[in-house]
């Protein structure tokens, strides 16, 4: 069974508010669901107050990333905003900037000046000015 984090619409007519559930990937959006992990209000409390309202349970929502829920678009941007993922990322390194890190020294290590197979002057050597202007 793959799991999802994803929305779920709530709410009146023209007034959406959204739950956010971990649900199995083949139910449909509004149908059955495993956990409600939070809620968002894209359009404020109310008509005079119209501030989004994010709210999610961390530690809901870090169990069931760890256990490989794949959070849908919209609400991996609303973990990110959260700051969810960021603890995600902290706390067991699987998310962020940590598989960036590896392919920077990689490339810095690799030998990149072959040009055995290609019979031209330089190849794979930087563009000098000379070469240039000649």
């Amino acid at each position: 069974m793959a799991v999802k984090l994803r929305l779920v619409r709530m709410g009146k007519k023209k007034q959406p508010t959204y739950r956010v559930v971990a649900a199995d990937s083949r139910s449909p959006r509004d149908g059955r669901f495993l956990e409600v992990v939070g809620t968002y209000a894209p359009r404020g409390r109310s008509t005079s107050d119209d501030e989004t309202i994010v709210s999610i349970d961390h530690e809901k929502a870090l169990r069931w990333l760890r256990q490989g829920a794949k959070p849908t678009e919209r609400v991996e941007r609303l973990l990110k905003a959260s700051g969810t993922l960021d603890r995600l990322a902290g706390g067991t390194g699987e998310v962020g900037a940590e598989p960036a890190a590896p392919t920077v020294g990689a490339a810095d290590t690799q030998d990149v000046d072959s040009g055995e197979d290609s019979g031209e002057e330089g190849a794979g050597d930087a563009i000098s000015p000379a070469s240039v202007t000649a």
